[in-house]
C-alpha cells in the first residue's frame, strides 16, 4: 500500500522551509522588505532547540498596488506579516496586523479594502472561518489571521506528491500571499522548480 502525502510539515521542517523561504525572497525579491526569522523565547518548553523555535517576520509593508502607496498622509495603510506554525494543523499560518501610517489600528472592514479582489469575495462569504482573529502564539496579543484548516487540503493540490521542506513554504506563499497582491517572484518560482 502506497502511503499518500497528507499536505503536512512537522515543526522541524517548517524552520528549514522558513529557512529557505526566506533565502529565496532575499535573492529575488528585493522591492518588498525581507523576511526575517524571529526566535521565540516565551515558549522553551515546545522545543529544546531555541533557535529553531520562532516565526517569520515581514514588517511595514505597503500592499503592492494599494491607491495609499502614493500616499503619505495618515491614511496610508501598513502591515505587519508574521508566518507562524501551527502545532495543531501542522501547517503554516499567516497572522497579520495592519494600521495607518499615525499607529492606529485598522479593522477588519477596512483591511477588507486592501486585500485582492477575490479574498475579499472569499471574505464576504465566510467572513469568520476565512479571516480569523487569534492571540498571537509567540506575542500574546490578538493579530488577524488566514484561518489554516483547509491549508493542508490546497497543499496536496498544489504537489500529487510530497513537497519537500525547503519548497514547502514558497508553495504555500505562492497561494496565500495572493490574499494580499504579494506574489512570488517569477524567477523565485524558477528557483523551487530547479531544486
Amino acid at each position: 500500500m502506497v502511503e499518500t502525502w497528507d499536505g503536512t510539515i512537522s515543526s522541524t521542517d517548517f524552520y528549514v522551509a522558513a529557512s529557505a523561504f526566506s533565502q529565496r525572497w532575499t535573492k529575488f525579491n528585493s522591492c518588498l522588505p525581507q523576511w526575517t526569522w524571529v526566535p521565540s523565547c516565551n515558549r522553551p518548553w515546545v522545543s529544546n532547540d531555541k533557535h529553531k523555535e520562532g516565526y517569520l517576520s515581514m514588517e511595514n509593508v505597503l500592499l503592492p498596488g494599494s491607491p495609499e502607496v502614493h500616499n503619505d498622509g495618515p491614511g496610508e495603510h501598513r502591515f505587519d506579516f508574521h508566518v507562524v506554525y501551527s502545532a495543531s494543523f501542522r501547517v503554516p499560518v499567516l497572522f497579520f496586523r495592519a494600521y495607518c501610517s499615525d499607529g492606529q489600528p485598522l479593522l477588519l472592514d477596512d483591511i477588507e479594502k486592501d486585500i485582492s479582489i477575490s479574498a475579499a469575495e472569499q471574505l464576504t462569504k465566510s467572513k469568520w472561518t476565512f479571516i480569523t482573529q487569534e492571540e498571537h502564539p509567540h506575542l500574546n496579543r490578538p493579530w488577524y489571521m488566514l484561518h489554516p484548516c483547509a491549508t493542508s487540503e490546497w497543499m496536496k493540490l498544489l504537489s500529487a506528491a510530497w513537497i519537500p521542506a525547503e519548497n514547502f513554504l514558497s508553495s504555500w506563499f505562492s497561494v496565500v500571499g495572493q490574499v494580499f497582491r504579494l506574489k512570488i517572484p517569477y524567477q523565485m518560482l524558477l528557483d523551487i522548480q530547479a531544486t
